[in-house]
């Protein structure tokens, strides 16, 4: 097996966690590289074992970090590779284990006593091209001048679904459904359902409420006057600004996101470790 590690780049002890989880594998015999930002943040590793996250080619990518780090392996990889979460970070929503739980992980790993957890994804199309990463969480769609709304057209498989007047929309998946889209509103869903929510954000009409679609939908969203320019954010780590006549069109994407599970359970018994599911 070949790995690949990441590390959260502003945080030390991810840093060094990484440079153990390293050692470990190179000891056992196993091929690891690491991706060039977090080499360039400690420089212990083999230089020849640095590779840019791009070009990756790896069986699994362990990821110290939080969130965060994890999306932004998601948006530069070029294939799906499994990948096992390490919590250095806030929230640790997507990862699967706590600092101190990592080598042992690992082993269970090494073992092949593990399960994959695949995730659906979005994919955007701007005028008709695929030009941003795809979205594990969501797309949403804001107003570029803050404190002045936007006017939106929003239509459902060529029906039209609504048509707002608000900060901005929200397309989330399963796995976004307890973020962004959540604070607009938008219901907690079980990641194991193919389906979009659709939150928009701060609506000034009271009958504009989050809907739920099958993921085989086509949401196409216009803009309409007054005229003024969006921002697109894709998982809160890439941003665009775009043009006032923009067209946007979200699908389910053919890529998934991996990740390493011990468990099979959706919801666990302990609560305290609820948001790990999710």
């Amino acid at each position: 097996m070949r790995f690949g590690i990441v590390a959260r780049r502003d945080r030390e002890a991810a840093l060094k966690l990484a440079y153990r989880v390293y050692d470990f594998l190179k000891i056992s015999g196993y091929d690891v590289v690491v991706d060039r930002e977090t080499y360039e943040h400690l420089r212990q590793f083999d230089e020849g074992d640095v590779v840019p996250l791009e070009e990756f080619d790896v069986d699994f990518i362990i990821v110290i970090g939080g969130d965060g780090t994890i999306l932004r392996v998601e948006h530069k990889t070029k294939r799906d590779f499994p990948i096992l979460g390490i919590n250095m970070g806030t929230l640790g929503f997507l990862t699967e284990v706590e600092p101190h739980e990592a080598f042992f992980s690992l082993s269970r790993l090494l073992e092949g006593e593990y399960s994959i957890d695949e995730r659906m994804k979005l994919r955007t199309y701007i005028n008709g091209e695929n030009i941003i990463p795809d979205a594990l969480n969501e797309d949403a769609i804001l107003t570029g001048a803050p404190g002045k709304i936007i006017h939106l057209r929003y239509y459902i498989d060529g029906g039209l679904a609504d048509e707002i007047r608000s900060d901005g929309l929200i397309v989330s998946t399963p796995t976004g459904s307890t973020g962004y889209a959540l604070s607009a509103g938008g219901p907690f869903v079980d990641p194991r359902l193919d389906l979009f929510v659709i939150a928009p954000l701060n609506p000034i009409a009271l009958s504009s409420r989050p809907m739920v679609v099958p993921a085989s939908s086509r949401v196409e969203v216009l803009p309409l006057p007054p005229e003024r320019e969006l921002i697109l954010t894709v998982d809160g780590q890439f941003y665009t600004r775009l043009e006032p006549k923009t067209e946007i069109v979200v699908k389910k994407s053919p890529r998934k996101a991996k990740f390493v599970r011990f468990s099979r359970d959706i919801y666990p018994k302990y609560p305290l470790r609820i948001k790990k599911r999710f």
